[in-house]
């Protein structure tokens, strides 16, 4: 059986959903119901956002999602790290995951990412065999750093010279004091919006957005707000959150007058220390875009995926659906693919 909720917060009264789409050891927070609901509710009001939802018995998968005049959109905005299917039975996914994809039939398309590797393997292998076409294709590079519980001292004799260096001289100066709140303070966070406005960083896109789900973190005890200051003035802030054996790097920001001393760089090097040593966490995850010096701080990199797929019945999307073969075909002349499973243009079934 396959439905929709199209009210986030009615959704949250119905317990295996709860269960799925809660906090939990294994939980990552862009999935969790309570995400979605601040998400939708101040950076996208009076968007249609959904959750598509199989059900088998006690087997369930879960699709949020919201409609636009492309079809089938994420329920996600670039403060999302990631969107993704959810099922609590692995072994039932690919039949879950194709009554999800049976049920977005009617809008017709369905333009999903970014979407880790795994989600995006069987997404596709279900929208094919529910009789769409489209692609699965890397999008964005996710940087993240697996500890292999090793401590913050052995992961850091493997940082680059240059910047242990840097850590070294700049602390021995004794310059910047650095601290790391684990409880949301309004005057933090102001001092945190304040450097932000002076960093390099463009203009926020929703901080209320932002402050509620710190506040929400907060509550839950996963926040770890990082604070440098040098003569008492805040001068490099930073948001992260722990969660699911995973520290999630939220926002960094300093501000430029004081960049000599390295406070940013300061305040990240403590932040590591702290989420390796006393969180214990197993991952570092530093979010998508391919910045160069996340390079510095991290040590693995993972693909992150777009799927477009179109019904070949809904005729208001031929033009996008011809353009779509059209390019992927050409690609595949150009240069065999590593991953078949993610980029076929035919439906199958």
């Amino acid at each position: 059986m396959t439905v929709y909720h199209a009210d986030l917060r009615e959704a949250q009264a119905d317990p295996a959903l709860a269960a799925l789409l809660g906090r939990s050891p294994a939980s990552a927070p862009f999935d969790r119901l309570d995400w979605l609901v601040i998400l939708a509710e101040h950076c996208l009001p009076g968007t249609a956002c959904k959750l598509a939802i199989a059900r088998d018995g006690d087997a369930l998968a879960v699709l949020p999602f919201r409609t636009s005049p492309g079809g089938a959109a994420p329920l996600g905005t670039w403060y999302s790290f990631f969107v993704r299917p959810l099922t609590n039975d692995a072994a039932r996914a690919p039949e879950l995951f194709e009554a999800l994809a049976r049920s977005l039939a009617p809008i017709g398309a369905a333009q999903l990412a970014p979407m880790p590797e795994a989600e995006a393997t069987a997404l596709a292998r279900a929208f094919r065999t529910a009789g769409w076409i489209g692609v699965a294709e890397a999008c964005d590079t996710n940087h993240i750093l697996e500890l292999k519980g090793r401590s913050f001292a052995a992961y850091w004799a493997a940082r680059p010279g240059q910047l242990r260096e840097t850590v070294r001289r700049k602390t021995a100066r004794g310059k910047v004091s650095l601290r790391i709140e684990t409880v949301f303070s309004a005057a933090d966070w102001a001092a945190y919006e304040a450097i932000y406005a002076k960093s390099w960083k463009p203009e926020e896109g929703n901080p209320a957005f932002l402050r509620a789900f710190a506040q929400a973190e907060s509550a839950a005890g996963a926040l770890r707000m990082g604070i440098a200051e040098i003569d008492g003035e805040a001068v490099a802030a930073q948001f992260w959150t722990v969660e699911g054996g995973t520290a999630w790097i939220h926002k960094l920001a300093h501000d430029e007058a004081h960049r000599a001393h390295s406070p940013g760089t300061l305040l990240t090097a403590a932040l590591f220390r702290h989420v390796i040593d006393e969180d214990h966490v197993h991952t570092v995850d530093f979010g998508t875009g391919n910045d160069p010096y996340k390079r510095d701080w991290m040590e693995a990199q993972r693909p992150r995926f777009a799927l477009r797929f179109y019904r070949p019945a809904a005729v208001g999307h031929w033009p996008a659906l011809a353009r779509l073969v059209a390019s992927a075909v050409k690609r595949r002349m150009l240069r065999p693919s590593p991953n078949p499973a993610l980029v076929s243009p035919q439906a199958a079934g």
